[in-house]
């Protein structure tokens, strides 16, 4: 199981650049193009709503979560 960062796709149809995006937003150019690839851990819900103002989209039109093919549903502990 992944999630599918699909930033590259909204910046493309708003036909704005990640360098525009970034200063818009308040973070770096190499904050930004980690999100986009998804080197990164998490996003503060401060920048995804950042980008969300920004480029008139939902957070669903950003990230996708992908399940692997015979992947089984993770159990959260406590899950009974």
């Amino acid at each position: 199981m992944r999630i599918v960062v699909n930033l590259d796709v909204m910046l493309a149809k708003r036909k704005m650049r990640s360098k525009e995006l970034a200063e818009v937003i308040g973070v770096s150019e190499q904050a930004l193009s980690q999100i986009k690839t998804g080197r990164i851990k998490g996003v503060r819900f401060s920048t995804l709503i950042a980008i969300c103002d920004t480029l008139d989209c939902q957070p669903g039109d950003i990230l996708e979560f992908v399940r692997e093919e015979g992947a089984a549903a993770p159990t959260l502990e406590g899950d009974n």
